[in-house]
């Protein structure tokens, strides 16, 4: 007989597995592939009092995942939208933000871009952020070290993950908004039999009943091989007015004469670094997948 649980921990090929009345099982994907995720809702049948052996995944409502020409990278499953962690120090990859923000609008996910350590002075960050909030996405400025709450209202009725590169305060922000995380990880160790694997992708807390909570290792880069030219652009949500009315319907947007995107980087109309980003993050691409 199969049960029904949501993984709530990644650590390699092993799994937590939380069943619908809190237990959580350690189980492991069968067969030598492993395509599941935290967050993703799993069939699994039990194997022993503590184990047990997935056997299929729920369909998703949303996958989130980076790529490489050689592999792709699972993130997280079922999540509804994106938290962008950024600090005013260490600096932050504004790459790093744009990628995720065209992986988050392929999977039509909600997108939030967190501000740390704000306590610090904030202009150059600031400055940095400013032509996203220019463009409608939401800042939120805040120092997890003094107080995380401002961040737990635009979680509720979410099931969001958090992404950043290693340094941003992910952690802090955990440990404020969840004091027990600390005794959640303890838990998830003594199920791992004392931190047998040391090594988590993922891991999933509940804010409250209706609010979920993924927290990713940090990402320095994060792929989109497996993203067509067309999805790129989509992800450039300030290009939307423009797309369709190059004079070639293949246009790179780089030089062809007529592209309607040059002409309204030329007239202010579009921010320069997002078109340089544009420029950058669609260039494997295109020779890749073409149009």
């Amino acid at each position: 007989m199969t049960q029904q649980g949501c993984i709530i921990a990644a650590f390699g090929r092993h799994y937590l597995v939380e069943l619908a009345d809190g237990e959580i099982l350690e189980c492991v994907p069968r067969g030598k592939k492993s395509e599941v995720a935290c967050g993703d809702r799993v069939e699994i049948k039990r194997t022993s009092v503590d184990q047990g052996v997935i056997e299929r995944t729920v369909p998703r409502s949303s996958l989130l995942y980076r790529s490489d020409p050689y592999r792709q990278k699972i993130i997280a499953a079922n999540v509804t939208q994106i938290i962008c962690v950024v600090a005013v120090e260490p600096a932050f990859s504004d790459e790093l933000i744009t990628r995720c923000l065209i992986a988050a609008q392929d999977q039509k996910l909600s997108v939030l871009i967190a501000l740390n350590k704000c306590d610090l002075p904030a202009d150059a960050a600031r400055g940095v952020l400013a032509p996203y909030q220019d463009i409608g996405y939401r800042v939120l400025e805040l120092s997890a070290l003094e107080n995380a709450e401002p961040l737990r209202p635009f979680l509720q009725g979410h099931t969001s993950v958090l992404v950043g590169q290693s340094g941003m305060g992910k952690s802090t922000l955990i440990n404020g908004l969840l004091p027990e995380a600390r005794a959640a990880t303890r838990e998830i160790s003594t199920v791992l039999d004392s931190g047998k694997h040391t090594t988590t992708h993922a891991r999933l807390y509940h804010i409250n009943a209706e609010s979920h909570l993924i927290d990713c290792p940090g990402v320095q880069m994060f792929g989109l091989h497996h993203l067509s030219l067309g999805e790129i652009e989509s992800g450039f949500v300030e290009f939307a007015p423009y797309m369709g009315k190059c004079r070639f319907h293949n246009c790179s947007h780089t030089h062809e004469p007529n592209c309607a995107l040059l002409a309204a980087l030329a007239e202010g109309k579009i921010n320069a670094r997002r078109m340089k980003l544009f420029q950058e993050i669609s260039r494997p691409v295109q020779g890749i997948h073409g149009r």
